[in-house]
């Protein structure tokens, strides 16, 4: 049976959703073992919360076990995938404590943060092949599908980004915003990406969804004050909060529109 799940990050930090109380679920893998989080308020299939980096939070950027929570996903059958993530934000014209829907991804070198290929085929397998991607990176069917959960809570979710990962764990120099801006991004964090690249190699249907909570604008005074900040990341985080919930209790998976080239299938 298929299910879906969420990936949350640091904002996210209690078993507890909206008010619903998670079950933790130890899923093995060949990658190392998983703990997934079942939200119980889904009247059909299943639905799963993944904390990127654990709970209570242990694993930085750079830690965390990416091809193992993909097979954990791929392993309880997600076919609807929502990535989350808080960040920075490149350009003054896109709005902060609001969900923006992620329309492309730029990761140029596509690695992991141990320097190895970002893919879940790092040695010969009769399952590897060539991530071709003739939809995208980002499922529109379920970002639609996430745009009228956004509507459900009063909240307009129309602006799409162009989202740069940039690893971690240190944050950005000015020069490397001013870079990234230059080559199209809008928004950047040190995780996401990973993950929505890795889903797709499992054929794994992804929406992103993205909460900006300061500007990282080079040579611009940052409008917001520390705070400022602070009470950014707490609005955005309510608001996150009901389209994760929503997300998980009424998401419908969707086909994937890439596919999976194997030389021995052509």
């Amino acid at each position: 049976m298929s299910s879906v799940a969420v990936i949350v990050g640091s904002a996210f930090q209690k078993q507890t959703l909206g008010n619903q109380t998670l079950e933790k679920v130890e899923i093995t893998t060949e990658f190392g073992s998983v703990e997934l989080h079942r939200y119980p308020n889904r009247s059909e299939s299943e639905a799963y919360v993944l904390f990127r980096h654990g709970l209570p939070h242990k694993w930085l950027p750079n830690q965390i076990p990416y091809r193992a929570h993909t097979a954990a996903l791929r392993k309880v059958g997600c076919q609807a995938l929502l990535v989350t993530s808080s960040v920075g934000v490149l350009d003054i014209e896109v709005p902060l404590d609001r969900p923006l829907l992620v329309s492309d991804l730029l990761m140029p070198d596509n690695r992991l943060p141990d320097g190895s290929a970002c893919t879940m085929f790092p040695q010969p397998t009769p399952e590897h092949g060539h991530l071709v991607l003739e939809e995208g990176l980002l499922s529109k069917s379920l970002g639609k599908q996430v745009q009228t959960f956004g509507t459900q809570h009063g909240v307009t979710i129309d602006s799409q980004v162009v989202f740069a990962y940039v690893g971690g764990p240190r944050t950005k120099s000015a020069a490397e915003n001013r870079y990234w801006a230059q080559v199209g991004a809008q928004v950047n964090s040190m995780t996401f990406g990973p993950e929505v690249v890795l889903a797709n190699e499992y054929e794994i249907p992804c929406a992103g969804v993205v909460v900006g909570h300061k500007y990282s604008v080079p040579h611009k005074k940052d409008p917001l004050d520390q705070k400022s900040i602070t009470e950014s990341l707490v609005r955005s985080h309510e608001v996150l909060e009901q389209l994760v919930c929503t997300f998980l209790e009424q998401a419908q998976p969707v086909p994937f529109a890439n596919r999976i080239y194997r030389f021995h299938q052509a």
